[in-house]
Parts: structure tokens; C-alpha cells; sequence
């Protein structure tokens, strides 16, 4: 019989190689976290805010931030899921929710930073009083910025509900419509554009904004920030949230500074919440 003699090292070799592939598969390696970090926003407000981090913050705190800026809510989370992003910033905690359980994406909400509120805007009418029966009205597609224009419209009288206290209601859940206005569900990108097709429409904040409108003045009605659920938030894919980027990342968006911008550009058309 021939018996084969293992050196220390050549006997420590294999389960080491195995160990360093179990890290690098889990994205365990320290390069990852001391890498950029590449984070996904809408364009308005939520790249314009981290761009203040970049241009002001990050370098301070030994940030090296990467915005990736998207025209829509569905992309950034495929693109999160997906690795090509570590993190993003453009929904509230609903979204993430209800968006995660149909795609089977475990995502978690990293720290709040601001309240965006709907607002009703129109070409046609100066005043809700304006409104006639069978008014065509446009509203986001997706459930949870759907329900959230239902419920504007329930606080507006124009509808109400079969439960008000229900968040991702549906054009199902609505009780009386007494002025059976006519509802169109839009992709809420494509909701600026309606304008001149829709009695009224009931717009995201960040895209009234980044198609130049000024919410604070050309709002007809804007949801109320007092209680609302729908702050927005950074989001990572779960188990990610330690990431000393994304932790650095978290703490500039929360600073006294990045309220004074919030404030200060948008005058009261972006909340902050911390």
C-alpha cells in the first residue's frame, strides 16, 4: 500500500478554497463593501438629493456614491434584484412591499427620508368645483399610489370606499361614485401627459416636478402629509441593510443638512420626516 504524505499547507488548501468561494458567492468580500456604491433613484427629487450627498457629503464621509437615475418604478427594483444596483431610492414602504411579494424580491427599507404627496392637477378646471358628472380622471396603475389617489379622491368627496381604513384599495373597493367620474389607470410616468386628455389627473410628486410642474402652486389639492404611511425610503435587497456604505449612505440622508436642501428647494412640496 502506498500512503501519500499531506503537507500542512496542501492539507489547509482545499477547505480554504472552499471558504473563499462560500464568501465570494454570498458577496461577503470586503472589496464589495469598500467599493462605490451604486444606488438607483428617480430622477426628481431623489438623484437631485443624492446628488447634494455627493457634490457635499460623501467625500467626508469616505462615501464613493454612484447615482443611476430611472424614468419609472418598476426598473429599479429589477435592477436592484438583479445586482446592478446595491441600493435604491425612489418608493415608499407599501411600494416595496407589495412589489417584493409579486416578484419575489426580499427587499427592506433602510432608513425614511421624505413625504412626496400626490397632488390632483389639471389643464381644464381651475377648481374642484369645476367638476361635472362623467369628469375623466387619470390615476396611477400600480395598487398602492392607486389607493393612495382613491383615498385623495374619497377626501375629496368624489368617491368613497367600502373601507376607508384599507390602504391597497382597488376601482373594486369603491362604494358610491355620485358623480360617476370616469377613472383611467395610468403608469405613473405617463400621468403628466394625460393632462390634456383628463378632467384632471392625480400626479406623483416626482414627476409633477420633473415635468416642471410646481406642486405648491399648481396643485389643485395635495394629499396630506399629517399621518401619512407613504414615506420614502432607502431600500436594499434583505441582508444587505449592514453594508457600512449603505449605513454611511443612511446617515448623510438623515442630516441636518439634507433637510436645509429638502426645504429649501422645494419648498414644502418634499417633506422631510426626520
Amino acid at each position: 500500500m502506498r500512503i501519500v504524505k499531506l503537507s500542512f499547507l496542501s492539507y489547509w488548501a482545499l477547505p480554504l478554497l472552499i471558504l473563499s468561494l462560500l464568501l465570494a458567492a454570498c458577496g461577503g468580500s470586503s472589496a464589495q463593501s469598500n467599493g462605490p456604491l451604486k444606488v438607483g433613484a428617480s430622477v426628481t427629487p431623489h438623484a437631485e438629493i443624492l446628488k447634494y450627498i455627493k457634490d457635499n457629503l460623501a467625500a467626508k464621509e469616505g462615501l464613493d456614491l454612484q447615482i443611476v437615475e430611472f424614468s419609472d418604478y418598476v426598473q429599479p427594483n429589477l435592477a436592484l434584484k438583479d445586482g446592478q444596483l446595491d441600493a435604491n431610492f425612489f418608493q415608499h414602504v407599501p411600494y416595496m412591499e407589495d412589489f417584493g411579494k409579486k416578484r419575489g424580491i426580499e427587499m427592506t427599507a433602510v432608513t425614511k427620508v421624505f413625504i412626496s404627496p400626490l397632488g390632483i392637477y389639471s389643464k381644464k378646471i381651475k377648481s374642484l368645483n369645476e367638476v361635472g358628472n362623467g369628469a375623466v380622471v387619470a390615476i396611477p396603475n400600480d395598487v398602492t399610489n392607486g389607493g393612495r389617489a382613491l383615498h385623495l379622491l374619497a377626501d375629496n368627496g368624489f368617491i368613497t370606499l367600502k373601507d376607508p381604513q384599507k390602504l391597497d384599495v382597488t376601482v373594486r373597493d369603491i362604494a358610491t361614485n355620485p358623480k360617476n367620474i370616469q377613472i383611467k389607470e395610468l403608469e405613473a410616468a405617463q400621468l403628466p401627459r394625460s393632462l390634456d386628455d383628463t378632467t384632471f389627473s392625480i400626479i406623483n410628486m416626482n414627476f409633477a416636478l420633473s415635468s416642471g410642474m410646481k406642486p405648491n402652486k399648481d396643485a389643485l389639492v395635495l394629499e396630506k402629509a399629517a399621518n401619512n404611511p407613504y414615506a420614502n425610503v432607502l431600500t436594499v435587497l434583505k441582508g444587505h441593510e449592514n453594508d457600512p456604505r449603505v449605513q454611511k449612505l443612511a446617515k448623510l440622508l438623515t442630516t441636518p443638512e439634507v433637510k436645509k436642501f429638502i426645504e429649501e428647494k422645494y419648498q414644502g412640496a418634499v417633506l422631510p420626516v426626520f
